[in-house]
């Protein structure tokens, strides 16, 4: 199959695209402005059920809906649009609104690390052993999510965007820390660049100073959204080469797959792309978060997890949708989302129970939600760090009051009438 994208400009030559109503078409015209839209040819032809419109959960995922951004919002693009003011104009006000977004949610500008006073924009290192890389030729997607928390790498707003293509510094920030023993290469995508771009990177990862470095991660929807990738692009099989490279050389590569729902999973190609992936000695994990419209089922995480265990594939993480973009047409209340996630997991056998969550990433860490208690005539949530920017605090159980309208980690409060959580004092690890 050969790539095709689509995004405003031609959408409406997609095949199914008459079952949309006027109405909605202006629709993905208004909040396409807001909120980044590309989709290819795979999804809209393979997975999109176009009878099922708007309520489908794949068309939902990728095609920018009214509801997505608040009212006032949407109305002020329509009256610019409505009225014909210029690109500039247009421009000016949707990065205002992008602003009041949280284009940079939990912190991460926190993340930011320096070496000889150089910031380096492309990479975070929030987490004592882990470092993420984004690689600049990687900041696209096969297709654009409309719950992105990283919407805004793909926005064109000045100052957004993190990406660096220096290998040179990445590697000289890992040999002076040797404490990291994992790089995350994310994006974007990192696997919508050539592999020719991904080996020069993998390469650099491979240097004999970096024996420290046990683990590379992949983080990718290229499985759910053009799994060719993997089969007939011109430079598949290069890759595959790729994989094999870093697998022989004595270091684990995990791709963290992107999965949000088990129709994702379903069609010949990502199956034989997942089993051609493995053959390399390539480790699969999965993860998503927890959407509101998309996969806000028990039923609908028990069969994703089946699926991906018969694939041989390690479910991983259930993530809260972050306070970002679209959130508000996302979020569901925390109460439920741990409800969703304890009788999803009564479902299943223990071998799909790998999955921790459900998890928040934070600005102090990634805080999962262990459940609601009620503790000396106080009902509470009680939580616990998965990772934390002090490693001390990781699996150290803790209490927030039960509030049933919280979807985020922000609007909890602490517990047993104390005025902070025991981790606000020094919330950011010196590095």
């Amino acid at each position: 199959m050969k790539y095709k994208s689509y995004q405003l400009h031609n959408y409406t030559t997609i095949k199914g695209i008459d079952k949309l109503s006027a109405t909605e078409r202006k629709a993905v015209d208004i909040t396409g402005q807001v909120l980044p839209f590309k989709v290819n040819n795979y999804v809209a032809e393979q997975l999109i059920d176009w009878n099922n419109i708007p309520e489908d959960p794949i068309y939902t995922l990728c095609f920018p809906r009214k509801e997505m951004l608040q009212t006032h919002h949407f109305e002020q693009v329509e009256r610019l649009m409505d009225t014909g003011a210029g690109a500039a104009e247009l421009k000016k006000t949707t990065d205002m609104i992008r602003k009041e977004l949280n284009p940079h949610p939990s912190g991460q500008h926190l993340n930011v690390p320096q070496i000889d006073n150089i910031r380096l924009t492309g990479m975070q290192h929030k987490y004592r052993t882990t470092v993420l890389f984004f690689p600049s030729q990687g900041q696209t997607c096969h297709a654009y999510c409309t719950f992105c928390f990283r919407w805004n790498q793909f926005s064109g707003m000045d100052g957004m965007r993190f990406a660096m293509k220096e290998t040179e510094l990445l590697v000289k920030y890992l040999k002076q820390h040797r404490e990291v023993t994992d790089v995350l290469i994310t994006g974007g995508d990192p696997l919508t660049m050539s592999a020719s771009c991904l080996s020069g990177y993998m390469d650099a990862l491979l240097d004999n100073g970096l024996c420290h470095i046990q683990t590379i991660r992949i983080g990718t929807k290229a499985f759910a959204y053009w799994p060719y990738r993997f089969l007939s692009d011109p430079d598949s099989d290069a890759l595959m080469r790729i994989f094999e490279k870093v697998v022989q050389s004595g270091k684990s590569l995990a791709i963290m797959a992107h999965f949000n729902h088990p129709r994702e999973l379903t069609t010949n190609a990502v199956q034989e792309a997942i089993r051609r992936v493995h053959s390399t000695g390539v480790i699969i994990r999965t993860q998503s978060p927890l959407l509101n419209h998309i996969n806000n089922d028990p039923d609908v995480w028990a069969e994703m997890w089946r699926q991906q265990v018969n694939l041989n594939c390690i479910p991983y993480y259930m993530f809260v949708a972050r306070d970002t973009g679209a959130k508000e047409f996302f979020s569901i209340p925390l109460v439920d989302c741990w409800d969703l996630f304890r009788k999803a997991c009564g479902q299943v056998s223990g071998i799909c129970c790998t999955v921790r969550g459900p998890s928040m990433s934070a600005t102090p860490g990634k805080v999962q939600i262990l459940g609601v208690n009620e503790d000396r005539g106080e009902k509470v949530f009680v939580l616990r760090f998965l990772q934390g920017r002090n490693p001390d605090w990781v699996h150290r159980p803790f209490f927030a009051k039960y509030d049933p309208e919280a979807t985020w980690f922000d609007m909890l409060k602490p517990a047993f009438g104390k005025e902070k959580f025991f981790f606000e004092d020094n919330a950011v690890l010196d590095k």
